[in-house]
């Protein structure tokens, strides 16, 4: 373990020469989001680069191929990327420059790769490269909202109808009660709640929308993402599934890099803006500054709780038979089959979760509603 390792503090950022890393500011995600317009999907992304990767090993030019690509091209946010990169190309723009110019729907990582290749005139490589990467994390993304589709429909579901009730049925029932004073603990909670929903709904409206962007808005600082990110990989379920998943894109990126040539200490610096999670770049910027000091990469990151013993374990085996990007790429695709399997399970995890909450919202609802009516029948018997 290095000294910065073993220091109770927090590094919001470690930067000297090359290209500065930040976290996105309020004004560039408002920014961002006016340009949407402009935005590239990761499909279309990975449809780019692997055919414009076959257009190039057959000898066309850049250029050409571009043109082509958009003769053929439907989507208007597509025609307008290459209509981009055809007007930047013909100025004399590499293509690198190009794309890392493109409104930021390009990252420096596969920006990185192409400089690479172009230097070496082996770009079809690149592309092809970018395209496997850009794959597996649109792949990874499917299956998460896929996974996700249905516990979100019952949650939706039950909060609808919660409203529904609240707002139309329980009003109507509870006007049979005569004595509101007599009635029992759970039905005057309910009708408490009801009243609520009636009389102040637009509070609930206004309140979550103020906290959704609010929240946004904080998770655009840096406290904020850092703090939001260390949420997100401690959460039960969902978490050892985004630990997993942010290893395998350093995993597949890192060894992308070395093998087009990219320097370790530059490729773990892109590497940290590519992973997409705050905690894991402040980890992997220490680890940038541990390799400039002499050390190795298993070696800084030992007994380090955010990369697990397997990992450090290839990783040291790769530097010490000089392999790390064919050991690392293994690694990649071991966190990817690892990924696939925790996103078939949590269907089978949360299913539970939310039936457990819908019961017992039900069971409240329903001893708020049927009680008084149970008392009012023993009273009319009687």
């Amino acid at each position: 373990m290095s000294a910065q390792q073993n220091q109770d503090i927090v590094i919001l950022d470690i930067e000297d020469g090359g290209k500065e890393v930040e976290i996105e500011s309020t004004t560039n995600y408002i920014k961002n989001f006016l340009f949407k317009q402009w935005s590239i999907k990761l499909r279309q992304k990975v449809i780019f680069f692997r055919i414009l990767a076959t257009m190039v090993n057959a000898s066309l030019t850049i250029l050409k191929s571009l043109s082509a690509l958009r003769k053929q091209e439907k989507d208007a946010n597509m025609i307008k990327f290459y209509d981009f990169m055809i007007e930047r190309i013909q100025s004399g723009t590499t293509m690198h420059d190009a794309l890392s110019d493109y409104y930021g729907c390009f990252d420096d990582a596969e920006v990185s790769i192409i400089e690479a290749w172009e230097r070496t005139g082996k770009l079809n490589t690149a592309l092809i490269q970018i395209a496997d990467q850009t794959e597996k994390v649109d792949s990874i993304t499917r299956k998460i909202k896929g996974a996700m589709t249905y516990p979100i429909i019952m949650i939706v579901g039950m909060v609808l109808c919660t409203a529904i009730l609240m707002i139309k049925v329980i009003p109507t029932l509870t006007s049979f009660f005569w004595d509101p004073a007599n009635l029992p603990t759970a039905t005057r909670y309910v009708m408490a709640v009801s009243n609520f929903f009636i009389n102040y709904w637009f509070l609930i409206i206004i309140f979550c929308g103020f906290a959704y962007v609010g929240l946004g808005i904080w998770k655009k600082t840096k406290s904020g993402k850092y703090k939001w990110d260390m949420f997100l990989i401690k959460m039960p379920i969902f978490g050892p599934i985004m630990t997993k998943v942010v290893l395998s894109k350093f995993a597949r990126v890192f060894s992308n890099l070395l093998s087009s040539g990219v320097a370790v200490v530059e490729a773990i610096r892109i590497v940290s803006s590519a992973v997409g999670n705050e905690v894991y770049r402040q980890r992997l910027l220490l680890l940038r500054q541990d390799i400039k000091n002499g050390q190795k990469i298993a070696e800084s990151l030992e007994d380090d709780p955010l990369f697990p013993d397997l990992l450090i374990s290839m990783i040291r085996v790769g530097e010490e038979t000089a392999q790390i990007g064919d050991t690392v790429i293994k690694i990649a695709n071991f966190y990817d089959e690892e990924v696939d399997i925790a996103i078939g399970g949590i269907q089978k995890l949360i299913e539970p979760v939310v039936l457990m909450v819908m019961a017992v919202v039900i069971w409240f609802l329903a001893m708020g509603i049927f009680l008084p009516i149970m008392n009012l029948a023993g009273t009319m018997g009687g």
